[in-house]
């Protein structure tokens, strides 16, 4: 029986929350709690399997309430927004970097005709992410200054030229994102192109916050927008993202893969396709297998595959599945994928200013 603990201040979301949980036979609920401060006393009382999280309440919000139980009883919390003002994604996006695993919208009003999907998504996303271990954490501190990994920065084959970047996450994708983009400037030369499982609702948001955060720039792509240096595109809801024509921007609504639409198969065998063996795909952290088969194209192209390491990675099944498969070239945590790009960049950055500075051939000189 899982057990589980619902947060929540609105009396009417509480009721609805519970509702739909207690109407499961495999989920018990044990307490509620109405803000931030009952909901850590509780967590600490009744040691939960899975805690659903309001990110807005009084006296202590969602996102303060996530790190002091990651702190103190790491417990794997789903966090349930009803809001998607631009405050309330970026406290949840920030939960995620907390430690929380995942983020949903709350279910709507049992009249309204999305109820009952919307009720079946909660209840799957408590009992998967129960499954998830979690870490303690441990309260931040002063930054330090950002060390490079030397030893993994040097396993990239220097003499390798990439023109691209693409990346594939789920569970535990936004924090890691975060962490990667950071160690980058806003020079950076190359685009990437990022599909990240999320929860309908949260992909313009998520896009923000990670703009805010890190020196690049980060958007939802636009379809046949061409690709420019130093931006991240990231898949708009329901959509595969891609590459066509003259290497721009291709979106489309076909059929999901494997389940899945953005599909990361998709990216991986488009980008494979376009940039050939100056692909570089990034396979972070994630459930299930999605990216598998686009990697075998990248690596059928030429293309190099960096997958996360299993000790930083929330859940190992993307890239365990890119491993288990032999498609990866490395696996490196996250600081240092985040040292490899750095190099791969300054590479770019030098090739560029070799060629820009090298006069064209004349007839007579040849």
């Amino acid at each position: 029986m899982l057990r589980v603990l619902v947060v929540d201040d609105s009396p009417v979301s509480r009721d609805v929350l519970c509702e739909i949980l207690a109407s499961d036979p495999g989920i018990e609920l044990v307490g509620v709690a109405k803000d931030g401060i009952e909901a850590v006393e509780r967590t600490r009382e009744l040691r939960p399997d899975v805690i659903t999280m309001d990110v807005e309440m009084p006296r202590l919000d969602g996102y303060a309430a996530t790190e002091e139980i990651m702190i103190a009883e790491p417990t794997p919390i789903v966090v349930v927004s009803g809001s998607m003002s631009r405050p309330d994604i970026e406290k949840s996006m920030n939960s995620l970097r907390a430690g929380a695993l995942t983020v949903i919208g709350k279910p709507p009003s049992p009249q309204s005709p999305e109820f009952e999907s919307a009720a079946a998504m909660l209840i799957e996303t408590v009992k998967t992410m129960a499954h998830v271990k979690v870490i303690r954490r441990h309260r931040r501190k002063a930054a330090a200054p950002k060390r490079t990994s030397r030893a993994s920065s040097g396993e990239v084959d220097r003499r390798r030229h990439f023109d691209v970047v693409a990346v594939a996450a789920s569970t535990g994708g936004p924090p890691a994102l975060l962490r990667i983009l950071s160690g980058l400037t806003a020079d950076f030369p190359l685009p990437i192109l990022v599909v990240q499982h999320i929860s309908a609702g949260f992909s313009n948001g998520f896009a923000r916050w990670l703009d805010v955060s890190v020196s690049l720039r980060v958007k939802v792509a636009d379809d046949r927008e061409p690709l420019v240096a130093g931006t991240v595109y990231v898949a708009p809801e329901d959509t595969h993202l891609g590459v066509g024509s003259q290497q721009r921007i291709a979106l489309s609504d076909h059929a999901p893969v494997e389940g899945f639409r953005p599909s990361a198969t998709v990216l991986f065998e488009s980008v494979a396709q376009s940039f050939g063996q100056t692909t570089l795909a990034l396979i972070l952290t994630g459930m299930g297998c999605d990216g598998v088969e686009g990697l075998r194209a990248v690596r059928h192209a030429g293309g190099q595959v960096i997958a996360q390491n299993e000790a930083t990675c929330v859940v190992y099944g993307m890239p365990g599945a890119a491993v288990e498969a032999h498609l990866a070239d490395r696996v490196l945590p996250l600081d240092d994928i985040a040292s490899v790009l750095d190099v791969v960049g300054r590479r770019a950055l030098r090739d560029r200013q070799v060629d820009s500075a090298t006069p064209p051939c004349d007839a007579e000189g040849v």
